[in-house]
Parts: C-alpha cells; sequence; structure tokens
C-alpha cells in the first residue's frame, strides 16, 4: 500500500492507555436512550440507520480515517498513503454500488445513488470546501468524530459549519442555478450500464493510485504517525486500525446505508436543519427563506430532527467515536484553544458550510458517494477540492496551524 524510504524507518505505535470505563458507560448510556427515542420517533429503520451512524463513528476514530489530512500530506510532502485508502475505499464501494444499482435492491424501494449536475457549483462549492477544511482542520466526516472524541476545538468549526449552512439557505436560488449550469452524468448511461461504469471507475482509481505511488518516489515524504493502539485481539476493541480496514468498512457501510434507505451516505444537509431548529428556539423564523420554503424542506423543518435520516446518522457517528475514544484512553477535552485556531476553525467551518451547499454535498455527500454512484460530479468534487487544499494549505500558518515538511520524521 505504500512506499517507504528506508532512510526514514516507521516510528512503532505506542501502547495505547487504559480505556475510560466512565465515559465508555456514559456513551453507551447515551447511545441507548437516543436510540430508544429514533426508534419511538420513525420507527426500525431509522434505527437501524442510526446504528450504522454508530459503526461509522466507531470505524472513523479506530482508523483515523481522514480526508483532510490525506490531501495535505499530498500536496505538502507528496505521502499518499492515506490517498490510497481513498481509493480502496471508492473501489470497494463502486463494486457494492454496482450490485446495488444494478439490482434495484434496498428496503425502501428502488435505490437512487447520489446523481447531480457537474456544474459551476461543484467547481466553485468544492473549491471552498477544499479551502476551509484545511484552515478549519478537518472535513465533515472528520468534524464528527472530532467532536465526538472530544477534540474540543473542533466544536467551533461544527459552529462555523451551521452557520455557513444557514447563511446559504438565504441564497439557495442562486445556489441552485449556479448547480444546474452543467449535466448530470452518470456513467452507467452507456450501453453496458452499471458493469461498465464500475470498470471505467476502476481504471480512474487505479490510475490515482499510481500516480500517487510515482510522486511518493520522488520525493520520498516522511511516514504516516502511528496513533496508540491495542496489541493483540482487543486492538479490535480498542483501536488503532490499519487504514485498509477502515477503507473496506466504509465502503461497506456506505452500501449498506444504501441498501437500508435508498439513499447513498450524506452529512451537512443536517447542519442547515440544526441551525435553522436552533434560530427557531430563539425566536428567529427563516421559514420564509428560499431553501426553507420549498415544500420537501419545510416539511423537514417542522418535524423533530429525530426523523431526519441524515441527522439520526449524524448523532450515531459522534456518540459512536465517543465510545470510541473512550474505550482507546483518547476522550480529551480541551480547555485551552488558542484564539487564532479558534478564529480559523469558525472560519473553515463557514466557508465549508457554503461550500456544501453550494456543491450539492461535501466530502461524503457529493465525493464518496457521487463517486461510488458513478457520477461525474464526485470526481469533479474531488479535483476542485485538491485545488482548494492547496489554497488552505498556505493560509494554514495565519492560524497557528503547521503543514508537514519532508524534514519532518512523521506526517
Amino acid at each position: 500500500m505504500s512506499v517507504v524510504d528506508v532512510s526514514r524507518p516507521v516510528v512503532p505505535p505506542v501502547q495505547a492507555p487504559p480505556a475510560q470505563r466512565g465515559v465508555v458507560a456514559i456513551g453507551v448510556a447515551v447511545a441507548v436512550v437516543v436510540g430508544f427515542a429514533v426508534n419511538n420517533a420513525a420507527g426500525w429503520k431509522l434505527t437501524v440507520l442510526y446504528a450504522i451512524g454508530l459503526a461509522l463513528g466507531l470505524v472513523l476514530f479506530h482508523s483515523r480515517f481522514g480526508f483532510t489530512s490525506a490531501w495535505r500530506q499530498l500536496v505538502t510532502v507528496g505521502q499518499g498513503r492515506a490517498i490510497r485508502a481513498h481509493m480502496l475505499m471508492l473501489g470497494v464501494a463502486c463494486l457494492l454500488f454496482s450490485v446495488l444499482l444494478g439490482s434495484g435492491a434496498s428496503l425502501s424501494g428502488t435505490p437512487e445513488g447520489t446523481v447531480a449536475p457537474a456544474g459551476l457549483g461543484v467547481v466553485l462549492g468544492a473549491f471552498l470546501f477544499g479551502v476551509g477544511m484545511q484552515v478549519g482542520g478537518s472535513c465533515a466526516s472528520g468534524t464528527l468524530f472530532a467532536v465526538g472524541s472530544g477534540q474540543t476545538a473542533i466544536l467551533f468549526t461544527l459552529g462555523g459549519f451551521i452557520a455557513g449552512s444557514v447563511a446559504s439557505a438565504f441564497a439557495a436560488d442562486w445556489f441552485k442555478l449556479l448547480q444546474n449550469t452543467g449535466p448530470s452524468v452518470s456513467l452507467a448511461d452507456t450501453p453496458f450500464g452499471h458493469a461498465g461504469a464500475l470498470v471505467i471507475s476502476l481504471l480512474v482509481i487505479g490510475a490515482i493510485a499510481g500516480a500517487s505511488v510515482l510522486i511518493e518516489r520522488r520525493r520520498t515524504p516522511p511516514p504516516i504517525e502511528q496513533p496508540p493502539t491495542e496489541r493483540g485481539v482487543l486492538r479490535a476493541l480498542r483501536g488503532s486500525w490499519p487504514l485498509w480496514v477502515g477503507a473496506l468498512l466504509l465502503a461497506g457501510l456506505n452500501a449498506l446505508t444504501l441498501f437500508v434507505s435508498g439513499h447513498a451516505w450524506g452529512i451537512t444537509s443536517a447542519f442547515g436543519l440544526w441551525g435553522a431548529k436552533i434560530l427557531g428556539w430563539v425566536g428567529i423564523d427563516i421559514s420564509g427563506t428560499p431553501f426553507w420554503s420549498v415544500p420537501e424542506n419545510a416539511a423537514k423543518l417542522s418535524a423533530s430532527v429525530l426523523t431526519d435520516r441524515i441527522s439520526v446518522m449524524d448523532f450515531g457517528i459522534m456518540i459512536g467515536a465517543l465510545i470510541a475514544a473512550a474505550l482507546a484512553g483518547a476522550f480529551t477535552l480541551h480547555r485551552r484553544i488558542p484564539w487564532k485556531l479558534a478564529v480559523g476553525a469558525v472560519l473553515g467551518g463557514v466557508v465549508m458550510g457554503i461550500g456544501a451547499r453550494l456543491a450539492g454535498g461535501c466530502n461524503i455527500g457529493a465525493y464518496f458517494s457521487g463517486v461510488a454512484s458513478f457520477s461525474l460530479h464526485g470526481w469533479l468534487w474531488g479535483a476542485m477540492a485538491l485545488i482548494g487544499t492547496f489554497a488552505g494549505v498556505a493560509l494554514r500558518p495565519l492560524f497557528g496551524l503547521t503543514n508537514p515538511k519532508p524534514s519532518d520524521s512523521v506526517c
């Protein structure tokens, strides 16, 4: 999976600290209570999706599966190991999605892949998202599992994410106009169907993985830092897991989400709903904005968040990450946060919130699920987010954030 320069020996991971049993107990209790609440509000299907969210939180934390750091490592020092894990995840997801979409297998009617226009909305939105995730320190999925694991600074990123999503509701008509400037292209819309789309996708994935190997050989980057881990069979429970394990499990859980709900995994649309709900609780009504005036969206705003598919899964991810972090002895609340970092987190979150709504999704809903659904806009999103990463990396020092350097022992 990776090319390691012999002059840069990999530092072995240290032993994981003892599990924080009290925090584990609290996390499990919260998980059970929320599970019963979801079941009471929305029934068994959303309860299953909530359980999938819990599993996603466990996988994301134990494998430390990040998108932000992967793109930053590639851009700054040419480290492509995490990018290849992304490609493994996408390849397996494409295979599983081709079966589900091709056969129409789902517990919720005919499954619908995430296919959207490859227009200016994606170009501009994904670029902004790429900038924001580097300044804010996390992507959409990373924000949720970092918040759940106690990284208090990421609460600022989440707050900015919600604020940016709320602001986007006022410009929804303009966003939609930009999104519709390009065609919706599915690689499955050929005489070869989903089988042909799978072959094309795997060829692109293989080319990207191969390019990352060539970049590594030319730049000899430092290895990726290994988080504390458990030994033996307890590693399955307390982590950390290899990136390839995280890749396989995330692909499988996204496919399971498609099978249960009829839709692929998404994250950020819930942030706008949460923000609108919070404003409503303090007496500020934004139901008349262009976005919330749409009947389908208005129905979500008037209903409980526990009946919203994406919100329920997001709650599961945060709680699952909390349990995973406590099992690994890594749950820590950061009390002192430098003001520059806090400002960067908020600004990065705002930019990501706007970028996600402009692009019609984030690194999960647009990129991961879009590529897995054979939508051209998914690949366009990834390319533009990578370009945005260059700009975001250049801005990071302004907010007291560091970037990997070739001379580092790990990155």
